[in-house]
């Protein structure tokens, strides 16, 4: 990196507030097609080293489009770390303008690497997941609502349920046609479900959600996901291991997966028994039998050889 300039961006629904480090004068943009235009303008002449935003679950999809566009250097990074940096350095109020501050001291310390971006076509599926998975939790909700409800409210929620599972059954078809269309995901998706246990939808969100799935070794993949074993000791003290963090939409997927396949899929339903006959808690052994399905998969779609076992 040629450049000493290190940017952050914090977005909000109307605003893009921006810093810098070394630090200048903060400055913000409207979250409009000007604004963001406007913003691309200001950063072009800095050639930053590095432009930091959180993700916002959505509000930064346009901006960060129009940055890689201008071809300049852009990070999404996980608000958790963000929150857990702005800590660590003894930053604990919160406006726009001190998180946009907070990201560039961020950017410039630690230096997050960059990740390829999705394109147009995966950020089209990565929506459409998305939604399914909306759909699926309101359905879930009014069917909690149901055994309660009489009469024309009861007819009401049941319409609504109706109307929720025949979008879903859309949106499934729209996805089996997107997948089949790209012959990489159709292969991708040949590949994942030849695993006992990994059905169409839990194939469509790996696909969508997990695109690092075959590029990464075992281990970081499962802390990306979250379902590696971290270290919780201190001192003489050896604490139990757990998991943290992580994509919680893939974590979702692959744990459902998981207790399909720890009745069908031989592999994985010998080593959740094993586990459970050593005296492991149910929980522990299923999270374990989640990593083991994960690094499967990752071999599988890595080596593009499909699921076999004598």
């Amino acid at each position: 990196m040629s450049s000493s300039v290190y940017v952050g961006i914090d977005i909000s629904k109307h605003r893009v507030d921006v810093a810098t480090e070394p630090a200048t004068p903060p400055t913000h943009f409207p979250q409009t097609e000007a604004g963001i235009g406007a913003l691309v303008t200001h950063l072009q002449p800095l050639g930053p080293a590095l432009i930091v935003l959180e993700a916002t679950g959505g509000f930064e999809t346009a901006v960060v489009t129009a940055l890689a566009a201008a071809d300049l250097p852009v990070v999404i990074i996980n608000p958790r770390q963000v929150r857990a940096f702005a800590r660590a350095t003894g930053r604990l109020a919160k406006t726009d303008a001190i998180d946009a501050a907070v990201l560039a001291l961020l950017a410039a310390r630690l230096q997050p690497p960059q990740r390829p971006l999705p394109d147009a076509a995966l950020q089209d599926l990565k929506a459409r997941v998305a939604r399914r998975r909306q759909i699926r939790e309101m359905i879930t909700a009014e069917q909690q609502r149901l055994p309660q409800t009489r009469g024309r409210i009861r007819a009401d929620i049941e319409a609504h349920i109706a109307y929720l599972k025949a979008r879903s059954d859309e949106i499934d078809t729209d996805l089996r046609t997107l997948i089949a269309e790209s012959p990489h995901w159709r292969a991708t998706d040949d590949l994942l479900q030849s695993v006992p246990g990994i059905g169409p939808t839990t194939a469509a969100a790996l696909i969508a959600d997990l695109p690092e799935l075959g590029r990464l070794a075992a281990r970081p993949l499962a802390a990306l996901v979250g379902v590696a074993p971290l270290n919780h000791d201190s001192g003489t003290r050896t604490a139990p291991r757990i998991t943290w963090g992580g994509r919680a939409p893939v974590r979702s997927a692959l744990y459902m997966a998981t207790l399909t396949a720890t009745r069908y899929n031989p592999v994985i339903k010998a080593f959740y028994q094993r586990l459970l006959a050593v005296g492991k808690p149910r929980k522990l052994a299923l999270i374990a039998a989640m990593h083991k399905l994960l690094t499967i998969l990752n071999a599988i779609v890595k080596t593009q050889k499909p699921w076999v076992h004598a």
